[in-house]
């Protein structure tokens, strides 16, 4: 998906305004159970590559782009829109399309006019030198734990020194011989195979009003229950036990019950003796602890990967 700016007017007007792009993308990709694949920073606009297991894009963009957009009318005193309309998204094939879009992102700096006469080897040392981009995480050089490398990775051998060489070869290659994808998207929407593109229209478009084609049917919230025998099989733990107020893992428990199981904070409530608004309160400060706490992080990636599966 991408945004740009409003008369396509700067988004960014220094680092601290992309450091604090990155903290609150950081934020949403959390609250809404988002997997990041690839980013670009540009100064007028941005690009991501996501994948909405719960097919809730718009609650996260619209939360994702309100705070920063919040931040950046405060900081430079200022009102109004910052982006140029709505946001702009294309459904992938993720089997046949989405490492192709990975790099098309990751080119996005040398698509500007001053770098057209360059050489590929200074194009190419022009995007290891980006700061603001994935791209450098996929040659194992400054990796970001935001970004899951190795769904993209994947097609090159893997998350490995082999994978991570070949898709620096094949980035090469791209800038050397060109990288168009927008003459593959269908409807200006839909980039995949023919059996994806049918698929799509006969499963979710057809009968239906094109702005809306039935994200919620695409992915449905794991049932309470599963996600209760996820946290028991990671942490060997009972559930009962884990609901108690002072269970390291408690909050732990609630965040995923909210975000992977739909669940409202009344409903989590009711299952751990608090109300709505504790559930909220705690949230907030689980997501403050797993900035600092790498084995809590890491254990609730792997029952969040259990679930996945």
């Amino acid at each position: 998906m991408t945004c740009r700016g409003n008369e396509r007017k700067a988004i960014f007007r220094d680092d601290k305004d992309k450091q604090e792009f990155i903290r609150i993308l950081s934020n949403s990709l959390h609250v809404y159970t988002v997997k990041l694949y690839s980013y670009v920073f540009m100064e007028n606009h941005f690009h991501l590559l996501v994948e909405t297991p719960l097919g809730n894009l718009g609650e996260f963009m619209r939360h994702f782009n309100v705070s920063y957009t919040g931040f950046y009318n405060r900081k430079y005193k200022r009102s109004g829109h910052l982006y140029q309309g709505r946001y702009k998204s294309i459904l992938v094939d993720k089997d046949e399309y989405l490492s192709v879009l990975s790099r098309y992102i990751h080119l996005n700096p040398v698509r500007i006019k001053s770098m057209r006469t360059k050489t590929v080897e200074d194009k190419f040392r022009y995007l290891q030198d980006y700061p603001w981009s994935s791209f450098n995480g996929y040659l194992g050089k400054r990796r970001n734990n935001l970004v899951h490398y190795g769904a993209v990775l994947s097609e090159y051998g893997g998350d490995t020194a082999r994978g991570r060489r070949s898709y620096k070869e094949r980035l090469l290659q791209d800038i050397a011989e060109g990288l168009e994808v927008k003459k593959n998207i269908v409807g200006q929407s839909v980039l995949g195979g023919d059996a994806f593109i049918k698929w799509i229209k006969e499963s979710f478009i057809k009968g239906k009003d094109r702005e809306s084609p039935g994200h919620r049917e695409v992915a449905r919230y794991k049932a309470e229950e599963e996600i209760i025998r996820a946290i028991e099989m990671e942490t060997g733990d009972q559930f009962e036990a884990i609901t108690k107020s002072r269970h390291p893992l408690r909050r732990v428990a609630m965040d995923i019950l909210y975000r992977i199981g739909g669940m409202k904070g009344v409903e989590i409530g009711k299952i751990f003796g608090v109300d709505y608004s504790t559930v909220s309160q705690e949230r907030k400060r689980l997501r403050k602890r797993l900035e600092k706490d790498k084995s809590l992080r890491e254990l609730a990636e792997r029952i969040e990967g259990r679930l996945s599966r």
